[in-house]
């Protein structure tokens, strides 16, 4: 690796009331950086995203002990991780950077293959997880969440591929320049386009064994993963329509059969709660979908900032502007 060492390399974590595991994190990560002989020229940012667990002070100690190698971001709120690591994206300054979750999940031992084919011409590297310590139920969510999102999206997504990734600085530049502000990181990736190849990396279980975001954070993001880059649920909605109107055209030569053909006499009661509760369903599933992509509309037009930072740490505060 001696002629990757003329770079510099930013490393990313997004940070959410982690701080019994910060340290060992950022040990674990010099520890693989002292082996690539890459420890001088790379920094690490941790952003917080409005812990309140004694994390901002972790972090600030941490800096304090790693001048001009370590840094901190601290973020005015809770704004998400996609936020956060995009607020890290924006404060990032080397050639390539690393994203990766701070909770020891993503196992640090994956950065050579990441620069093994970054230095072969690779412009984003990602993870994909080839196993997870999760429960069974959230493995067979997420396996079909990928699987799903795959097949509906507008452009290829590869498959079990999560935030753990390396992008070039041109990558990095790219991203950058995505306004939106309901993200879905790894689809931005895949959208910016370039030079891509993944890597299996075995996902390792959280340092306490508890899941951190629950399944209301995970429903936000694949909504948004969902909404950002496919139309097929407004395609499948137009699909329902037509079924429908066939089948009330149905019913109607129904009931006409049975008016003039055999006399039979058509119970209304039944035909018209039927129909009812069909058409019902039909137009609330119809218009739930529709009010899923005019919230997000009204989201970007809005315009506000995709995160605030309140301070920073270890660096000067960087121009107002990089704050969106």
């Amino acid at each position: 690796m001696s002629d990757i060492k003329k770079f510099k390399f930013s490393i990313i974590a997004p940070v959410y009331n982690e701080v019994e595991f910060l340290e060992k994190f950022l040990l674990e990560i010099q520890s693989e950086l002292k082996e690539l002989d890459l420890i001088e020229s790379t920094e690490v940012i941790f952003v917080n995203d409005g812990s309140n667990d004694g994390s901002t002070e972790k972090i600030d100690i941490l800096v304090n002990k790693n001048p001009g190698k370590v840094f901190g971001v601290h973020l005015a709120r809770n704004f998400g991780a996609p936020s956060a690591i995009t607020a890290g994206i924006f404060y990032s300054s080397g050639d390539a950077v690393i994203i990766m979750d701070s909770d020891g999940q993503d196992d640090p031992q994956a950065f050579e293959k990441f620069l093994n084919l970054w230095r072969k011409g690779y412009d984003v590297v990602y993870a994909i997880r080839k196993s997870r310590k999760e429960g069974w139920l959230f493995k067979v969510l997420a396996w079909l969440f990928y699987r799903i999102l795959s097949a509906s999206s507008q452009i290829p997504l590869p498959l079990d591929a999560g935030n753990y990734s390396l992008l070039d600085r041109k990558v990095v530049e790219a991203i950058k320049q995505c306004p939106e502000r309901n993200r879905y990181l790894p689809g931005l990736r895949s959208w910016v386009g370039f030079k891509q190849i993944g890597v299996e990396v075995e996902r390792r279980a959280r340092y306490d064994k508890k899941n951190r975001v629950g399944f209301r954070g995970l429903w936000t993001l694949a909504m948004n993963a969902f909404f950002s880059f496919s139309y097929v649920p407004i395609f499948l909605f137009r699909i329902a329509g037509i079924l429908s109107l066939l089948l009330c055209i149905g019913l109607i030569l129904f009931a006409l059969y049975h008016k003039f053909i055999t006399g039979l006499a058509v119970t209304a009661w039944a035909s018209q709660l039927i129909t009812t509760s069909f058409f019902g369903g039909i137009n609330l599933l119809g218009i739930g979908l529709l009010g899923e992509y005019i919230a997000r509309i009204y989201d970007e037009v809005k315009q506000r900032p995709i995160f605030i930072c309140a301070r920073t740490s270890g660096f000067e505060d960087k121009n107002s502007s990089n704050h969106r």
